[in-house]
């Protein structure tokens, strides 16, 4: 691992120089790891079972690599790590307070491990020794494996019972954390461990050494039969989810689907495939798949829901749609991560080849397979299916035209039209959209390259992890000349409106737009089902579901923690202007909520 240059803190501590490598404590000793480990920040709430973990990182290694970020509530420590993943690909820290911080951060860990992304979190119990608690407060705090919490949704868990033990116990949760498939570890700390005074000089690993080791290549058998499936086919379909966890894999994709003029649908659970683009079928890919004879999934969260018709909502149920004679492979890494606790796995899937492997290492090997067996018919039929699927992405276009106008004027905002404003507010920027349903909420409005322009989505639907999220991304590009844009619901902005005064105090630029129906629509919409259903009377669904009298002013919130605020926005004519003064904002420094009144139903 190379060195780096240490960014100067937010918060400095007084007359206090970095003493990292000479190790005095247990919780030292922690710090180093985390340095060796090029961990750049750690998002706490203050527990007192890690104090002497916060005194290393404050008066040891001096607030420096890894910098404290403080939240406001635990689950948001873990968001914004989880963010920061997402961006880099590199872990950070959440530290947590023993069993209650570990509870409350809980939810957004499950987020974190069904998003398949690496995040290092660290907790701290009482003493494990029963003769040194106090009494009350370290009892009631104190868990015998305080790992059993978490332990059905994160990779590893640990808790070292001896110092010696700890650069041991935080290299294999590094190494596990971002091994494919990725997701969060979690180490406890015994208080009386942190608090240990250490006999003599402690020689610190060679770090180099632990490295992980790469993604497994594929069976070569299978990519070739897969390589003869998709150039023998005569209407293939290509289904892309986790892809975009690489910039370069969805660059290989493009090359490949231009290549076999294969059609993609891009899933959304990261952003797989440019857009606009001629083979960028998301929105057809239901009357695709009825006609396909080979599709191709590649790292698909929920393959089997791909494969059926669309939900009836009210039915809760999706017919299979089997195909006759069609072929299904799969690249995924998935089945080495699996737990028993929820079925975060989904159905399982009808696959005819699955290849235990990870896009980013498959497809360019699959790339070259299919070229060195293109022959003239093999080009004939390729050319015969790009021509067709011209004329379906005419169509495909058209129609979301049509959709955008039927968005546009109505008597409320519509979350079509905050996205069409919002695109022509940042298309000549520098952006990068960190959070948000962009392709559903307004098809075919912003023109994406990849995962450099838009994170995708992802996780395991955690109310109130967006801001976290959003935040830590922006940490992480904090600096990079980018324009971090965030979509997200009112519900969802309130559940974690404290990450607001984290955004404040270490200066993080982000625009965050708050698309505001005032209800949690989502269940809304759900009771409005269910009562049509029994007969009784949907007029009643806002009820317990609407966030009226008072309304959330978010702007007003933003601007109490020194922030710029735009709004509440209740007129069309008013949102592209406060679009483009927030995005001034956000250049210059701020964080920048813009809070827009949209209707409560979304109508097509």
């Amino acid at each position: 691992m190379t060195s780096v240059q240490l960014p100067r803190p937010v918060d400095v501590p007084a007359g206090i120089v970095d003493a990292a490598g000479r190790p005095v404590w247990g919780s030292d000793l922690i710090l180093d790891m985390l340095r060796l480990l090029e961990v750049e920040y750690a998002a706490v709430l203050p527990g007192s079972t890690f104090r002497g973990i916060h005194d290393s990182a404050v008066n040891y290694t001096a607030n420096r690599r890894p910098e404290l970020i403080l939240c406001n509530h635990e689950m948001i420590t873990v968001s914004i790590a989880r963010g920061y993943a997402r961006v880099t690909g590199r872990p950070m820290a959440a530290i947590v307070h023993n069993v209650v911080g570990l509870l409350n951060t809980s939810m957004t860990i499950y987020d974190a491990w069904c998003d398949r992304v690496p995040v290092l979190v660290l907790g701290a119990t009482g003493p494990v020794d029963a003769t040194k608690r106090r009494p009350w407060i370290d009892w009631i705090h104190t868990a015998n494996v305080q790992g059993n919490l978490v332990r059905d949704f994160t990779k590893w868990d640990d808790q070292p019972a001896s110092v010696a033990a700890i650069p041991d116990s935080l290299l294999r949760a590094y190494r596990m954390a971002v091994t494919e498939p990725a997701g969060p570890v979690y180490v406890c700390f015994d208080v009386s461990l942190q608090e240990q005074e250490l006999p003599q000089p402690f020689a610190l690993p060679n770090v180099a050494r632990y490295r992980p080791a790469a993604p497994p290549a594929p069976d070569h058998g299978a990519l070739r039969e897969a390589a003869r499936w998709l150039v023998g086919a005569e209407r293939p379909l290509v289904f892309a989810d986790r892809v975009g966890r690489s910039a370069q894999a969805v660059r290989t994709l493009v090359e490949l689907a231009e290549l076999l003029a294969l059609p993609v649908v891009d899933l959304g659970a990261r952003h797989s495939f440019p857009t606009p683009h001629a083979l960028d079928f998301a929105g057809l890919e239901k009357d695709l798949l009825r006609e396909a004879d080979v599709v191709l999934g590649l790292d698909l969260v929920d393959l089997d829901g791909a494969l059926r018709l669309p939900v009836d909502y009210t039915t809760r149920t999706a017919a299979r749609l089997d195909v006759a004679g069609q072929k299904v492979i799969h690249l995924s890494l998935d089945e080495l991560i699996h737990r028993g606790l929820t079925t975060d796995y989904q159905a399982l899937p009808t696959v005819d080849l699955p290849m235990l492997a990870e896009p980013g290492v498959a497809l360019p090997l699959l790339l070259e397979e299919c070229r060195t067996l293109l022959d003239a018919p093999a080009r004939t039929r390729i050319e015969r299916r790009r021509q067709a699927l011209e004329s379906r992405q005419g169509q495909l276009r058209a129609q979301q035209r049509r959709y955008l106008e039927r968005q546009w004027d109505h008597p409320q905002i519509t979350e079509a039209r905050v996205v069409a404003e919002l695109w022509e507010a940042i298309k000549d920027e520098h952006f990068i959209f960190t959070l948000g349903r962009i392709r559903r909420m307004a098809p075919g409005v912003c023109h994406i390259a990849g995962p450099e322009q838009h994170l995708g989505g992802g996780g395991g639907g955690a109310v109130g992890a967006g801001p976290g999220v959003a935040l830590g991304s922006a940490l992480a590009l904090k600096g990079s000349g980018k324009l971090p844009v965030a979509l997200m619901g009112d519900g969802e902005t309130f559940s974690s409106i404290q990450a607001l005064w984290t955004a404040a105090h270490y200066g993080i630029p982000s625009l965050w737009v708050v698309y505001n129906n005032r209800s949690y629509y989502n269940d809304e919409d759900h009771q409005d089902r269910v009562a049509k259903l029994r007969d009784r009377p949907p007029e009643n669904r806002w009820i317990a579901q609407r966030m009226e009298r008072p309304e959330v002013d978010f702007a007003a919130l933003a601007r109490t923690f020194g922030l710029a605020g735009e709004g509440p926005v209740k007129a069309a004519s008013d949102l592209g202007p406060a679009l483009r003064r927030a995005v001034e904002a956000v250049k210059a420094g701020r964080l920048a909520v813009v809070n827009v009144w949209t209707e409560n139903r979304s109508q097509g």
